[in-house]
């Protein structure tokens, strides 16, 4: 483990003194991240300026979703997207074959083999939109539902970390699977509304095929105290059992790739 912690503190290191080489650009994207986080917002004020509340939901409620639909897509535009982008490349070139080389998981090493620090700002931007809105709901937050929403926001983490290695275990078969990555992009966009509000198909789609709900509105479930344990033990299946099928597909697709050299 603690090989696999220094491995990752190079790599912060090294996407740091990368962002200082060019500080205007960096600076240019930390405003760009903070510009589309607050687009997200816009949706919002645009629905409670006609209505008083959404399925159950007040806007200060619905903020706290946001705010973690905002923090998870920081984590995705800072790690997973950049990095699994990347390893579709090595595949696609065949130069995967010098990470397979190193003494090291393979999988580790393409799951932080790029980061994009600027969208950092996203992440900060997201707890910000919690934090305030739970300064508007006064009562709301206790040590309970903040270790559970610890808890479930960890859940979410490996939900998406594992839907994306899915993904990127395409390419060792399918030439170009940008369509798909597009695809899991547009559809993670629906996190940003609690999963009560989709009915019929699209529900189920949410929950049980692409587990949007668990994405974003369990942790806020929490945070708000109207999650139950049930939830975190709901969350931890899911998250386990596809990091497990997730890591299943991945060797498997490993054990298809031909490499540069064939």
């Amino acid at each position: 483990m603690r090989r696999y912690l220094g491995l990752v503190r190079v790599q912060v290191k090294a996407a740091l003194l990368l962002a200082l080489q060019y500080r205007l650009d960096f600076c240019l994207e930390v405003v760009m991240a903070l510009l589309w986080s607050g687009t997200a917002l816009v949706p919002l004020y645009v629905l409670f300026s006609i209505r008083d509340g959404v399925q159950g939901w007040t806007a200060e409620e619905m903020l706290v979703v946001v705010g973690f639909f905002t923090l998870l897509k920081g984590v995705l535009a800072t790690v997973i997207q950049p990095s699994l982008a990347q390893a579709v490349e090595h595949i696609r070139k065949g130069t995967l074959d010098f990470l397979l080389l190193k003494p090291a998981d393979a999988q580790f090493l393409l799951s932080t083999s790029k980061l994009e620090l600027a969208h950092l700002a996203d992440v900060l931007a997201g707890i910000g939109i919690i934090v305030w809105a739970l300064t508007h709901l006064p009562g709301r937050l206790t040590a309970f539902g903040f270790l559970l929403a610890l808890a479930l926001l960890g859940c979410a983490l490996m939900i998406l970390y594992a839907i994306w290695i899915l993904v990127v275990s395409l390419a060792f078969r399918v030439v170009k699977i940008d369509n798909m990555n597009y695809l899991i992009v547009s559809l993670f966009e629906a996190a940003r509304w609690p999963a009560s509000i989709f009915r019929g198909a699209l529900a189920i789609l949410f929950t049980f095929v692409i587990p949007l709900a668990l994405l974003t509105t369990y942790p806020a479930l929490a945070l708000l105290g109207k999650a139950a344990f049930t939830h975190l033990v709901t969350a931890v299946i899911v998250a386990f059992g596809l990091l497990a099928t997730s890591r299943l597909a991945w060797t498997r697709a490993l054990r298809s790739y031909a490499g540069a050299s064939s």
